[in-house]
């Protein structure tokens, strides 16, 4: 599961007790663009492993997220400094033993809602995206330049409307939702310089976002294989154009550009069902299928439409428009394919991403999307799917081979 440090409310004991083996985490107090240092990386590798002797073991799995500097998503001239100092953070993980890296290519924002506590149909809370309230807060609250060009004349209307009688406790929190930025994180970007950071990109769209990152690829993709470390991108979440910034690892077909920018297998997916899965057009057992040899960590979450198609909501689970089953079938496929010809990591990272808030967790403080609770339910729910698809895998190739074998000894 992740973690997100000594702050995080949910503790390491609540992670092992789940029943994980592997953290997910990240040096959060180190500022974007400075390289980790050796020490650092170490002292957390500490603190989470300090109670192995006496309890079920834990060790840091997984990097997220090794954070890329603004500046080297814009090709601005400093990115040169900005990637030297991402190659030594790579190299200085991989002296400390930890070879799985996951990162974004998001501008400015990570991964956007507008509510953080939806109401579900059992009392628990969810997080959820409503295309008209984004329109609200761009249209009505941040005032942007242009972005009347960004939404059907209906919405901006309806947007426009539901505005004029919203309370300002209500735009505030409105306000605070969408400009929270980051996962783990209580502190949102401030109002007033905002539209300042969005101006940065206004020269810069999706074919030139891709090829800064197809250029920082190529710059770093060769340490991360020189150290046995695999890079692993994290699509973008929700993956469509938000405030006028391109995005573009939304898609299968931006998934194979990637890999082929780079081609190496240092070069890889993070495969997260739920940012992938609010597109219709995304095949998501299909992506692995073709995909798979370049899927170095997985989230397994859901994510359900709603009447508007650009309307989300975090769903269960094993219910919402993912077809987890197919999913989770795929990827156990393609650990069996790696046993077998010995190419790749046959344990893929997986951790169940973001959960509802429920039971005693709606009385205590959490990072949106990450309760323990709505996490253990959902991790509980992937490890009975995967352990069913692996005995129905088994059971179907046992009678082929008794056959094989039966027809060879005759």
């Amino acid at each position: 599961m992740r973690w997100f440090g000594p702050n995080d409310p949910v503790s390491l004991f609540a992670l092992r007790q789940a029943g994980c083996t592997g953290v997910v985490t990240a040096l959060h107090q180190i500022p974007v663009g400075q390289v980790w240092p050796v020490e650092e990386i170490q002292a957390r590798q500490q603190l989470i492993e300090a109670d192995n002797e006496q309890f079920s073991p834990l060790h840091w799995a997984v990097v997220e997220s090794l954070p890329v500097h603004e500046d080297i998503k814009k090709g601005r001239p400093a990115r040169a400094q900005y990637i030297q100092a991402y190659q030594q953070s790579i190299r200085n993980l991989a002296a400390c033993g930890i070879s799985t890296v996951c990162y974004n290519f998001m501008p400015v924002l990570d991964w956007s809602r507008t509510n953080l506590n939806y109401v579900m149909p059992d009392g628990s809370r969810a997080l959820r995206f409503v295309w008209q309230d984004f329109a609200l807060f761009d249209l009505c609250i941040l005032k942007r330049p242009g972005a009347e060009n960004d939404y059907e004349p209906a919405v901006a209307a309806a947007a426009r409307e539901q505005f004029s009688s919203m309370s300002a406790e209500e735009i505030a929190q409105l306000t605070n939702t969408v400009l929270l930025g980051l996962p783990g994180s209580e502190e949102a970007f401030e109002l007033a310089g905002f539209q300042g950071l969005l101006n940065e990109y206004a020269s810069i769209d999706a074919n030139t976002l891709r090829e800064n990152l197809y250029y920082f690829l190529r710059e770093v993709g060769p340490v991360a294989e020189e150290v046995g470390v695999t890079l692993c991108i994290h699509p973008d979440d929700p993956p469509f154009p938000l405030l006028g910034l391109p995005r573009v690892v939304s898609t299968e077909a931006d998934l194979l550009g990637l890999v082929q920018a780079y081609d190496s297998p240092a070069n890889g997916i993070t495969f997260c069902t739920g940012s992938l899965g609010v597109r219709p057009d995304n095949d998501l057992p299909g992506i692995v299928r073709r995909l798979g040899h370049r899927i170095h960590f997985v989230h397994l979450r859901a994510t359900k439409r709603e009447e508007n198609p650009r309307n989300f909501h975090e769903a269960d689970h094993l219910t919402g428009d993912v077809d987890m089953y197919a999913v989770v079938q795929e990827l156990v496929r393609e650990e069996l394919r790696r046993a077998q010809t010995g190419e790749g990591n046959p344990n893929l990272p997986m951790r169940p991403d973001h959960g509802h808030q429920m039971l005693d967790d709606l009385e205590k403080r959490t990072y949106p999307g990450y309760s323990a609770i709505g996490r253990l339910k959902g991790l509980a729910e992937l490890r009975g799917l995967e352990l069913g698809i692996r005995r129905s895998l088994a059971d179907q190739e046992q009678p082929a081979l008794t056959t094989s074998a039966h027809t060879f000894a005759q």
